[in-house]
């Protein structure tokens, strides 16, 4: 196996050798799986790139929500307009951190003034749009391209699974059609094997065309993620990775299989100032799952030798 097939952004620790000794099961011997039952999910924010200080749809969202403030300050008088008026990215943040605790009040808010930006767009100028903010923004603390605060680990740990017959699958609450644009580039995982939240979508007879409704058709998080696995792959997954509350169905799905399944949860537990805050809102409940549960918990401190060591051209030169 080529170097860049292998685990090297892992410590020698308990989580990289589960991972090995796992697939080598899955692989080969009494346990092993035909190859199209090696299905692979995975949570995207804050398990495939950074999602703090807030998750990447929601920087897009703001920059919209700007532009509909300049168009109509009256919208500055409530929330989450407000917020965006007056600088708060921590209330955006704490919305999200209150609905995987359970309190859905702000979060609804949210989803209200995010899916009134798309009404009536086709989904063709939707994702020309969104292709131009990933062509053009920067994280807002790291000061780096999107495409640069991927975890390394992670890409590593999906090309790993590839080189043994896993087919990898995004399972995430972020927006379906806004990942879509960049999977292919940041993962290797193309448009079709992305599972996320959705638009609601209605077909313009005059135009031919698809366009947005002003409503959400589902919020891809907790116990939705094993209905969309089975509806969209019809399958159990064997392998699966998460990071925060709304995973933990995803998590048991995969691990009280009739197949022996291994589920990680990433804990971002790294104060050593690498670029990423070390945190624990929202991932409260999936981290007290963890210590009843088997499922293997990967430290972001002591289980990664690296975050984002590779620029964009490096990557892409592997």
């Amino acid at each position: 196996m080529s170097l860049n097939l292998q685990l090297v952004s892992w410590e020698e620790s308990v989580a990289k050798h589960s991972i090995e000794e796992f697939v080598a099961s899955a692989v080969d011997g009494p346990e092993a799986v035909p190859l199209p039952e090696r299905i692979a999910v995975f949570d995207n924010d804050g398990t495939l790139w950074s999602e703090k200080p807030m998750p990447t749809q929601l920087h897009y969202v703001v920059q919209q929500w700007q532009d509909a403030i300049k168009a109509d300050p009256s919208l500055a008088k409530r929330q989450p307009y407000r917020a965006v008026k007056d600088g708060d990215l921590a209330w955006l943040g704490r919305a999200i951190d209150k609905h995987y605790d359970g309190n859905d009040s702000d979060l609804e808010l949210l989803v209200k003034a995010i899916v009134g930006l798309v009404e009536h767009n086709s989904v063709e100028d939707y994702a020309r749009s969104v292709e131009e903010f990933y062509r053009t923004a920067q994280h807002p603390s790291l000061k780096r391209p999107y495409a640069e605060t991927v975890y390394q680990p992670m890409v590593e740990l999906l090309r790993y699974l590839e080189a043994h017959g896993f087919t990898c699958y995004i399972v995430s609450g972020g927006e379906r059609d806004f990942m879509r644009s960049i999977t292919e580039e940041y993962y290797g995982i193309p448009p079709e094997r992305v599972i996320g939240s959705a638009y609601g979508l209605t077909y313009d007879w005059e135009s031919s065309s698809l366009r947005y409704a002003a409503s959400l058709s589902f919020f891809d998080d907790g116990e939705e993620k094993p209905k969309r696995i089975w509806s969209r792959i019809g399958r159990r997954p064997l392998l699966a990775v998460g990071n925060s509350n709304g995973d933990v169905p995803m998590l048991d799905f995969t691990k009280f299989g009739p197949r022996r399944g291994l589920s990680l949860l990433i804990h971002h537990d790294d104060d050593t100032n690498r670029g990423d805050p070390p945190y624990d809102a929202g991932a409260q409940s999936a981290l007290a799952a963890a210590a009843d549960r088997p499922y293997i918990r990967v430290s972001v401190k002591n289980d990664w030798t690296t975050l984002f060591p590779f620029t964009v051209q490096q990557r892409r030169d592997q």
